[in-house]
Formats: structure tokens, C-alpha cells, sequence
């Protein structure tokens, strides 16, 4: 089981991803602190259209680990999915957003899914990895709840990109704990994403050997998340890829 699969190789021979998708996606997160709900219906919609490739979301129970205030509900519901959102932060889901689209809210933690084995059709994370001290036990969890045949679908930031550090980047560059000490001293508060203990460094190697272990799992697609298809083959150049891919998306369909 190799984990480098092209997104080209998709079963429904939707378009690739090209180069105004990725400027769409970048200038939406110029503004995810402005106006997060732009943000997040953009990267909904995305999320829902790279699913496509692989699985058919119509009736499907998603399960979205980790999805904070559930901003990805409209775009999962318009699909005709039936969303559910697992946080364990109570203070987002009771300040959940569109609860209308959801089908459920779950307190819990990610490395513990409260959820029988085999119980979903896809199980969704995005960008909540890297804010979790144990992932990859998260990532094996998600694995379990999956039933056999269905998609996992895992997203998150890799470290030494340029957004490793979230809003104490570039300086992570220098240290995690230093960038975020350095946050603390100039905006007079600590960073919501503290390295150590809200964020985490994460890699895209370490993402690529669990994949390479995961015997639950046949692997559909490696692939930078945001990059346009023609610039996919960076994830494919050790420690370069670590600085230009930005995002590593993990696609698996459980055996």
C-alpha cells in the first residue's frame, strides 16, 4: 500500500484542482479572523467537492472531528449529508453555528470518539490535528468509527509551513514557545493556539508513516491540500515538502 496517490486518480473524473481554486482558498484565509463565516463556507464547499472524488455524500452521516462552532454544516448539508459535530470545547458548541443544518453536537475528545466502531460513513477533520497532543490516536480513532467502505478524510497544518504557527507565525520559525511568548509580550495575552499545549508540531513525514502503517485503511490520496494539481509533486520531495506543501490532506477508505 503506497500513500502517495494522486488526486487524478479519483473514480468520478471530476476537474483537477487548478491554480484559481488555490487563489480562491488563499485570499479566504486573508479574511478567517475578519470574516470567518466567508472563510469557512469556502472551505466547506471545497471540503465538500474533494469528498465528491471519492464518495457520495448524499444520506451519508459525517462525523466532523473536531469541527469547533460547526461552521462546515451548510456546506455538508446542501450535499445531503447528515452533519455531526464532535468538539471538546463546550463554550464552541454551545455557540454552534447554522444549528439548524446540524444533526448533532457531541462534547468529547478526539483521541476517545465517543462512537461505536464502524458507525459513520465519513469521518471529516480539518485543521484539528495539529492542536491535539496524541493525533495520531485521534487518527486511529477515526479509522474505528468508520464503517468498512467508507472515507476518511484527514486534514491539518504542517508545522514548518508558512502558517505552522497559526497567528504566531513567521516566528515559529524560531520556536514554538518563542513565538508565542513573543505573541503574549505584544499583544498582552497568550496566543489561542499555544504551542505546548493548544498546538502542536506536527509533520508532513510523520502524517506519511501513519498512513504507511494504517493496515484499516487503503489509501486514495496524499496530496498538499490547497496546491493546485501541477504543484502536487512537492509532497513527494522530502524537507522540501515540510515548507511548500502548507496543508497535507490524508484520503483512506476503510477496508
Amino acid at each position: 500500500m503506497s500513500p502517495h496517490v494522486s488526486a487524478s486518480s479519483s473514480r468520478t473524473g471530476r476537474a483537477r484542482p487548478d491554480l484559481a481554486r488555490s487563489v480562491r482558498l488563499l485570499r479566504a484565509f486573508g479574511e478567517e479572523q475578519s470574516d470567518p463565516e466567508h472563510f469557512y463556507t469556502v472551505l466547506g464547499d471545497d471540503s465538500v467537492e474533494q469528498l465528491g472524488r471519492w464518495t457520495s455524500l448524499e444520506g451519508a452521516r459525517v462525523l466532523d472531528v473536531g469541527g469547533g462552532k460547526g461552521y462546515f454544516a451548510p456546506s455538508f448539508a446542501r450535499a445531503g449529508a447528515h452533519y455531526v459535530l464532535l468538539d471538546p470545547d463546550a463554550s464552541e458548541l454551545d455557540a454552534a453555528y447554522a444549528p439548524d443544518a446540524l444533526a448533532g453536537r457531541v462534547g468529547g475528545d478526539g483521541q476517545r470518539l465517543p462512537f461505536a466502531d464502524d458507525s459513520v460513513d465519513v469521518a471529516y477533520s480539518s485543521n484539528a490535528l495539529e492542536h491535539v497532543p496524541d493525533p495520531w490516536r485521534m487518527a486511529d480513532e477515526m479509522v474505528r468509527v468508520t464503517r468498512p467502505g467508507g472515507i476518511v478524510y484527514l486534514s491539518y497544518t504542517l508545522w514548518w509551513g508558512p502558517w505552522g504557527g497559526h497567528e504566531t507565525s513567521p516566528w515559529h520559525y524560531l520556536g514554538g514557545r518563542y513565538a508565542a511568548d513573543r505573541y503574549a509580550r505584544k499583544h498582552g495575552r497568550r496566543p489561542k493556539n499555544d504551542f505546548g499545549s493548544q498546538m502542536f508540531a506536527l509533520t508532513a513525514a510523520a502524517g506519511l508513516r501513519w498512513a504507511r502503517r494504517c493496515d484499516a485503511l487503503d489509501v486514495v490520496a496524499t496530496i498538499p491540500r490547497y496546491h493546485p494539481w501541477w504543484a502536487q509533486w512537492t509532497l513527494h520531495v522530502p524537507v522540501l515538502r515540510e515548507v511548500t506543501s502548507w496543508n497535507l490532506l490524508i484520503v483512506g477508505r476503510k477496508r
